[in-house]
């Protein structure tokens, strides 16, 4: 957990209040409390404390989880359901195995595998509630989608998917459209249990469902009449059910909304473009007191922030309101009065980066989106060491804390369903005309206090950009789809992205370089850049006019899938799905053989089999296999890794078909067969002094030079292994812990052959004092490397900022090692950095002595594997 202290007073708080009129008795107004007890409204004294937020910083856990979980997530696909069809949509969910260990038992909340039978009653209770399986989470479980509005006819459905298409496609139109002001009914989304240890959200969401299924009332009438409530009732069952904040994969969840990379992931994303919140709020714990956003500086210079920031403001002091009304006091309850970031701390809870739910829905057409932090922790230390009514007791606050700020979120949905709609249309307008933003201020955001030039964020967008139709261009066009993003094309020649288009926003936020915000503020939460532009490996151009020839929007990239006819076929190895289709075709008895300039080169398949296994390969990973008459150096095998990684790092080895075993430093002490492995990569939880005198000799046999196997270290933690085992003569040093962006970096090795000019960073590391025989594959630009980002120096000391990185090597390899000071894999993102552990995998897994294997390579003699 990591505290942000604040360096100077909160903003002002605003005095006008909020006052919530609906009729009397009415649901909105009602939200359960935890017990009867009736407890005085606190008044606001000081200003809250520091926010603590969790899990900032970078994934330091082993990566564990099991292969068939990356299997899923890398084939899963999101169902979708007719947007067509009518409501109810009533589904009857086949019952889970009743599962005693589920750790939301003891919490006295609801495990999984009652969600089924609950939801299959909440169906019977009228008219009102439908259930759908939106997805499958990487440990095979259901994720429930449950829809709360009116009933309609099929043709009333019809009509409300026309007008959404409307909002999206045709703002200038829908703005005059009186069809929409008075029949289009506001989109709210309600996500639950990202983080699968704070589970609360989803039991206020079945109770609220509930309620809402039977309540006559004037204005539960209205809500539903006008409106769609969608709640993704857990979006982490496996969370839920371990325990842990992260799916199978060991995937953060609420990191991962850029990349996708987890089916969670995707389904979220496809929520929030089929239904396209108007409004939506993601639960989470916990911070004591509530934390409702809007969030402090810097904002996402690509949002439409003064919309955005007039709405999800507005909501979240209604939201504050229902909070502080259920009465809880420090005193009594433990349980400190709501807080909003925006107004009431300077730093520390940024939306800056896409990555979280509501930032990412902000792209989407949300117009008013937020995080929100139950007060009392039942999580982590507090689940292991509390008693079990004290655990109760919290999440009976939690569940009505949660509730409130849902029902006060309706109320908010029902009374300005007009002006939420109509900034919807707005925010697309902008974007499909290429307006300008409009920058924050008083005048432009009437009502929010405190606004000042710390919150003016906006960019310049270009016209367009271009998309080479490469295997990586390819890659990254059906990303950009798969958002909701429009890619043209001419009948031959690059994708465009035209960034006259409604989500304008998102396509820049993807493809742009980002901005180096290091003087904006003290500390970042988590990571600053992440370019897809920069680190995916596809050639993406600025350009600044559209291209004259005619270009029409594209459903999915073409296929770079192709094997040259005849004559040997040459893979670059530059892009993690050729990995991926050489792993495959090594496994199957193909051969292979690395060529002089690190690529790949596959005899000529003179067998009908053989050439079958080289097409299916090309087709299912989308490479080129191209002739050439490059010579064969050195003999490839299939590569079997033993890996003591990050999670996200055990999946991006195995996104590209590598044979990977997990280790870490206490299954070595317990006995592992080195025989199983051809290479050790390691990042993380492998400790050298912690090994058994048995497993250090069992290590180091397995490393040294007769047995024909090497190290691929990543950070301090791999840098050490090296030096103590005596593999590589080079003195690591640490930049600033929280560093983290997207870097110039100067390719110069085998091991960077065909690498990205750019790096991502976080808690960079580079290297001095090097050893005679260390090759520097990699070398931070000079001047100033951070390309876009967060990094400063420290303040203790005033070193390890990026001056200091500035021409030091970052990737170097020895005769049985190579050491990465970026993060190349970093949670399966930067997908034009994979190729560089593949490599180095490659190099260190075939000879016995790495560097001068390559060099040999390149003079043009032949080393065989072991």
């Amino acid at each position: 957990m990591r505290t942000i202290a604040r360096a100077v007073p909160p903003r002002p708080v605003l005095l006008t209040a909020v006052v919530l009129t609906t009729a009397a008795g009415s649901l909105l107004l009602q939200p359960r409390p935890a017990d009867a007890t009736p407890r005085p409204v606190p008044r606001r004294g000081s200003a809250p404390d520091p926010t603590i937020r969790e899990g900032s910083g970078p994934d330091r856990h082993a990566g564990r989880a099991p292969a068939t979980a990356a299997r899923r997530a890398l084939t899963a696909t999101v169902p979708r359901t007719d947007p067509r069809l009518g409501y109810p949509r009533r589904h009857l969910l086949s019952p889970d195995p009743t599962n005693p260990a589920d750790k939301s038992l003891k919490l006295g909340l609801t495990p999984y595998h009652s969600l089924a039978p609950r939801l299959n009653s909440l169906q019977q209770l009228g008219d009102r509630v439908s259930v759908e399986v939106a997805g499958v989470s990487a440990g095979g479980h259901r994720l429930y989608l449950v829809t709360v509005t009116a009933p309609e006819t099929t043709t009333q459905a019809t009509a409300q998917e026309r007008m959404r298409d409307l909002i999206e496609n045709a703002p200038a139109t829908a703005a005059k459209s009186r069809e929409i002001k008075a029949g289009y009914k506001t989109p709210v989304l309600f996500d639950n249990n990202i983080h699968g240890d704070e589970r609360e959200g989803t039991d206020a969401s079945l109770d609220l469902i509930q309620q809402l299924a039977t309540a006559n009332d004037t204005n539960t009438k209205d809500l539903l009449a006008h409106s769609r409530l969608y709640f993704n009732i857990t979006a982490n069952p496996d969370g839920r059910i371990a325990g842990t904040r992260a799916n199978a994969n060991g995937f953060d969840l609420n990191r991962d909304l850029i990349t996708a990379s987890q089916p969670e992931s995707r389904t979220i994303r496809a929520l929030t473009i089929d239904k396209q919140p108007a409004v939506l709020l993601d639960l989470h714990g916990y911070v004591n007191g509530t934390l409702i956003e809007p969030t402090t500086p810097p904002h996402g210079e690509n949002y439409e922030y003064d919309l955005f920031l007039k709405n999800t403001y507005a909501n979240a002091l209604g939201m504050e309101t229902a909070v502080n009304a259920l009465g809880y006091t420090p005193a009594t309850d433990g349980v400190s009065p709501a807080q909003i970031p925006f107004r009431d701390q300077t730093e520390g809870w940024d939306d800056w980066p896409p990555v979280f739910t509501p930032q990412y829905a902000a792209f989407q057409g949300a117009v008013a989106a937020h995080t929100i932090e139950l007060p009392l922790q039942v999580n982590n230390s507090a689940y292991d060491t509390l008693p079990t009514a004290e655990l109760h007791r919290r999440t009976a606050i939690n569940v009505a804390v949660a509730g409130a700020a849902m029902r006060a979120t309706l109320n908010f949905a029902r009374s300005h369903r007009s002006s939420l709609i109509a900034d919807q249309i707005e925010l697309f307008r902008r974007g499909a005309e290429g307006a300008e933003q409009v920058p924050v201020s008083t005048r432009t955001v009437p009502g929010v206090p405190g606004i000042g030039p710390e919150d003016v964020y906006t960019t310049a967008f270009p016209r367009a950009y271009t998309i080479a139709p490469d295997t990586a261009g390819a890659r990254l066009v059906a990303h950009l789809i798969a958002n909701d993003i429009r890619v043209l094309r001419a009948a031959t020649g690059p994708y465009v992205v035209d960034m006259h288009q409604p989500k304008r926003g998102l396509a820049n936020a993807l493809l742009a370089d980002g901005r180096d915000i290091s003087d904006k503020v003290t500390a970042m939460y988590d990571i600053s850049a992440w370019s897809l532009g920069r680190l995916w490996g596809a050639k993406v151009e600025l350009v600044p006019t559209l291209p004259t020839t005619p270009l029409t929007t594209i459903a999915a990239p073409s296929p770079v899938a192709h094997v040259a006819p005849h004559g040997d076929l040459r893979l670059p190895l530059t892009d993690p799905a050729e990995f991926a289709a050489l792993n495959s075709l090594l496994r199957q008895g193909i051969p292979a053989r690395r060529t002089a300039d690190g690529s790949a080169v596959l005899p000529e398949p003179v067998t009908d089999s053989a050439r079958a296994k080289v097409t299916e390969a090309a087709t299912a990973y989308d490479v080129a296999f191209e002739a050439t008459t490059l010579p064969g150096v050195t003999a490839l095998h299939p590569v079997r890794v033993a890996a003591a990684v990050t999670a996200g790092e055990l999946f991006a080895l195995r996104e590209m078909n590598f044979d990977v075993t997990p280790v870490s430093t206490d299954i070595l002490n317990a006995g592992f067969d080195w025989s199983k492995a051809d290479v050790l990569f390691v990042s993380t939880e492998l400790e050298y002094g912690d090994l058994t005198p048995t497993a250090r000799t069992a290590l180091r046999t397995f490393l040294s030079s007769g047995h024909g196997h090497g190290l691929v270290g990543r950070g301090i933690t791999g840098a050490a292994l090296a030096a103590t085992t005596g593999l590589l003569t080079a003195t690591p040093v640490s930049g600033t812990e929280e560093a983290n962006g997207v870097v110039r970096v100067v390719n110069s090795g085998p091991i960077t052959t065909g690498a990205p000019p750019h790096a991502f960073v976080y808690a960079p590391v580079w290297f001095t004092e090097l050893g005679p025989e260390i090759h520097v594959e990699q070398s931070y630009a000079t001047g100033n490397p951070l390309l876009a980002g967060h990094w400063r120096t420290r303040a203790a000391d005033g070193f390890g900022g990026p001056a200091n990185a500035a021409g030091r090597p970052s990737v170097i390899s020895g005769r049985h090692a190579v050491l990465f000071g970026t993060e190349p894999l970093f949670r399966d993102h930067p997908k034009g950095e994979l190729p560089q552990v593949g490599r180095a995998l490659f190099t260190m897994a075939h000879t016995i002595d790495g560097t001068r294997a390559m060099a040999h390579a390149s003079s043009g003699s032949v080393e065989e594997s072991r």
